[in-house]
């Protein structure tokens, strides 16, 4: 039996009505019926939403968490995910993953792709083992699911995601083994495949989407630790060929959570913006604008700025101001697009 949208509505108009819904209604929205459900949580309704101009961007952040105490910390902090929306300025805590309710795994890697934030590997907070675990946070629902596990432990990888498909490479297993292996993971099917390898092993790279291509920034080989390469590889996502890029970053500069794109499509170091953020960096693409975070030198306060995209690498960092619980030190970060 066809149910109408709204009733009393032509389709057209009621699907108009849906799409300007703020996606914090969804979970709500969503219990009215099934014909609702469906549609909210369809892939073609968040792209015709994106089309329409009806989605906004939000940097989704790895952060520090505030001590529960006022005695001096014992071991790592523990970290959590939060959401800054730069039009309203407000910030919001993102639920614990079920799985990990006092922190998420140390050195995760954070991606997002079609409104959905996926989480994967790091180390157990507490065993500090490495893990392959993979979980998924809908925004619409608001709620986590546990998915398919990473094919094999890696840390520090390169991580990039676009159309439902998250893009991992490089980074060392267990074992401190520098990895040249790649794989790719379909949000929608729970599934992992085996890419084609790098031409050369990439611990504690950098992934970063360029149009069409998956960048992986930097890393050294496992007899070289520390020492980082001024190449990088990238994915035709076409073709799914590699091709290496010389001089692409700068020698023995670590890109992890620095690494970004210009307003020109090129990769930027972010810790080269300002000495106000050139330790400790991380740069969130906003569209117009970046989130950067970092510190003036080891131990200093960790600032949030807003850099006007269009200036580049010449813009101005303008200070936001961060309630308490969100200031921590921002180990990785996203945009999220819902």
């Amino acid at each position: 039996m066809f149910t109408e949208l709204i009733p009393g509505l032509p389709e057209e108009l009621a699907l108009e009505c849906l799409t300007r819904l703020h996606f914090t209604a969804y979970r709500v929205a969503s219990g009215v019926c099934r014909r609702w459900r469906d549609l909210l949580h369809s892939r073609d309704f968040y792209y015709h939403r994106k089309r329409t101009g009806f989605t906004r961007k939000a940097a989704c952040l790895v952060h520090s968490l505030p001590a529960q105490s006022e005695s001096k910390p014992v071991g790592p902090p523990s970290y959590g995910l939060s959401v800054f929306d730069p039009v309203s300025g407000v910030w919001d805590p993102v639920d614990p993953v079920p799985k990990y309710p006092d922190g998420l795994p140390l050195f995760c890697q954070v991606v997002s792709s079609e409104g959905k934030v996926v989480v994967m590997g790091g180390w157990d907070p507490m065993s500090w083992d490495p893990v392959k675990d993979v979980f998924v946070y809908e925004f619409t629902t608001r709620r986590w699911t546990q998915r398919r596990d990473m094919p094999s432990k890696r840390s520090f990888f390169a991580a990039g995601a676009v159309d439902g498909r998250v893009y991992v490479a490089g980074g060392h297993d267990e074992s401190k083994n520098a990895l040249s292996s790649a794989w790719v993971y379909d949000i929608r099917s729970n599934d992992w495949d085996e890419l084609t390898r790098m031409s050369e092993e990439r611990d504690e790279c950098e992934g970063v989407v360029i149009g069409s291509e998956f960048w992986v920034v930097s890393g050294y080989g496992t007899e070289s630790q520390g020492a980082f390469k001024s190449s990088a590889e990238s994915l035709d996502l076409g073709s799914g060929q590699w091709r290496r890029v010389d001089g692409a970053w700068g020698p023995s500069q670590c890109p992890r959570s620095c690494a970004g794109v210009g307003k020109d499509g090129n990769l930027v170091c972010w810790a080269e913006l300002d000495p106000e953020v050139r330790v400790g960096s991380c740069g969130v693409d906003l569209g117009d604008r970046t989130l950067v975070t970092g510190s003036e030198y080891q131990g200093a306060p960790h600032g949030f700025y807003l850099v006007d995209k269009k200036e580049g690498q010449n813009g101005k960092l303008v200070k936001i101001e961060v309630p308490d619980e969100f200031s921590g030190f921002v180990q990785s970060g996203c945009c999220i697009e819902v």
